[in-house]
């Protein structure tokens, strides 16, 4: 690689020479090919700094980690028909603004605002056998209430629990609004999709979402007509929406 070299002299001092010669040579090529090595490698770090360990005194760059292990928003599965949706709709009604309205039938709670307007919500409702119509008042409310099963409902499900403390496993859910003296209310729940069904003991359920949102309209004292099963909502002059 670096030449031939000869060693064929018959004198020892010669090839004492020649060989320090050679050595000498040598190390002068290996320091120029070193040093060569040297400047492109550093040419390309300046162009291009990729360092195992950031120089003293820089920032470390902050951790991301990949997009597969970032957390998802957990998925219920529930997909809420739109027309359940908490929304504004023309309501024509005698009953004065504040008034709540339970439309069994259809599945929907109004919330009267006057003027021909109410605000509509999607609400669950009594299983056959276990619907009811009347007039109340809201007697209590309460924030993540406590629920106390009672005794009929206890013969027909002995199962349920005798007590359970609030919180988002309680199947009355964030909020309850309790109708006079009666065992019903108004509430909350952790079962969205039971929502526009019939399959309650004679309560009236709503999206948690929803509920905070009357609890927050009405007080105590507020009137609350809940209709028959066989009402039809024509029969209140309608309601659009």
């Amino acid at each position: 690689m670096y030449g031939s070299v000869s060693f064929q002299s018959a004198s020892v001092g010669s090839k004492s020479f020649r060989s320090k010669s050679f050595c000498g040579k040598s190390f002068r090529r290996l320091t120029v090919a070193a040093a060569f090595g040297a400047a492109m490698v550093a040419t390309a770090a300046s162009a291009n700094p990729l360092f195992l360990f950031p120089p003293a005194g820089a920032a470390m760059p902050p951790y991301e980690p990949p997009a597969a292990a970032m957390p998802q928003e957990p998925d219920d599965g529930v997909a809420e028909p739109s027309r359940f949706k908490r929304q504004i709709v023309d309501y024509r009604t005698g009953e004065s603004a504040g008034t709540v309205i339970v439309d069994t039938p259809h599945t929907f709670l109004y919330y009267v605002l006057g003027n021909g307007k109410a605000i509509r919500y999607g609400i669950g409702v009594g299983r056959e056998g276990f619907t009811w119509a009347g007039t109340q008042t809201v007697s209590r409310k309460a924030e993540w209430p406590d629920w106390t099963p009672p005794a009929d409902m206890l013969q027909r499900q002995p199962y349920l629990p005798r007590f359970m403390a609030g919180g988002p496993h309680n199947p009355l859910g964030a909020r309850a609004m309790y109708l006079g003296g009666t065992v019903y209310r108004i509430h909350g729940t952790n079962a969205p999709a039971t929502i526009g069904g019939r399959v309650s003991s004679g309560c009236i359920r709503m999206v948690n979402e929803d509920v905070v949102d009357l609890y927050g309209r009405v007080n105590v004292g507020t009137k609350v007509i809940v209709l028959p099963i066989e009402h039809r909502a024509d029969n209140i002059r309608g309601a659009r929406g």
